[in-house]
């Protein structure tokens, strides 16, 4: 088996109801969020700290996959986001807003909490992700959420993070958090050259 090939990996969404993500893109997070009816199962507090975090839980979630993955076991997106926090890996400011994910703090949490070998890795190209996946079980990409649209051109790079399982050929397959109908949310597909489009060049590598 090609060692690129990845195992069937679970998908999670970063919201409780995967299909509220059109909701999420016409009325931000915040607003739509604090009408998803599962909202409960991420483990927050309320619903209203439920929908102010959710934006940013497309990390979480692509680590929520990877220990299912590994585990079999499936953890609350909102325990996994407060244990990132308390590493530094979020960062709440006065105002309410949230930071995060921040990279290096990742690396540390996972490992000290799940035993995980993460690093950060920075510069590479879009081929450099095959070498990754040649020596790494998963690799966690900085996209831009508009990659849920192949056809269309993104206004930057980065922002969102997608779960990268396996390289075939010239397709890279991969879970996208945010993913607005099945075909972009659980094993997408594209070509490589689609995703360079929309890839900024880094993310998070997990080590088998």
């Amino acid at each position: 088996m090609d060692a690129r090939v990845a195992r069937k990996v679970p998908y999670f969404s970063q919201w409780e109801t995967p299909d509220m993500t059109l909701a999420v893109v016409a009325e931000g997070a915040q607003s739509a969020l604090l009408k998803d009816p599962l909202w409960a199962s991420s483990g927050a507090s309320s619903v209203e700290d439920y929908a102010r975090w959710a934006g940013n839980l497309c990390g979480m979630a692509c680590l929520k996959m990877v220990l299912a993955a590994r585990t079999g076991k499936t953890i609350p997106i909102m325990d996994l986001a407060v244990g990132c926090r308390e590493y530094g890996g979020y960062v709440e400011e006065a105002d309410g807003r949230i930071r995060g994910l921040i990279y290096a703090p990742f690396v540390p949490f996972v490992r000290d909490r799940f035993d995980l070998d993460a690093r950060v890795v920075t510069g590479i190209s879009v081929a450099d992700i095959t070498d990754i996946l040649d020596q790494s079980e998963f690799f966690i990409a900085s996209v831009h959420h508009s990659i849920r649209w192949p056809e269309t051109e993104p206004p930057a790079k980065g922002g969102h993070l997608v779960l990268v399982t396996a390289i075939d050929g010239n397709n890279i397959r991969f879970h996208n958090p945010s993913g607005h109908i099945d075909a972009t949310r659980e094993d997408a597909e594209m070509p490589l050259k689609i995703f360079e489009r929309f890839f900024a060049g880094r993310g998070i590598a997990i080590d088998h």
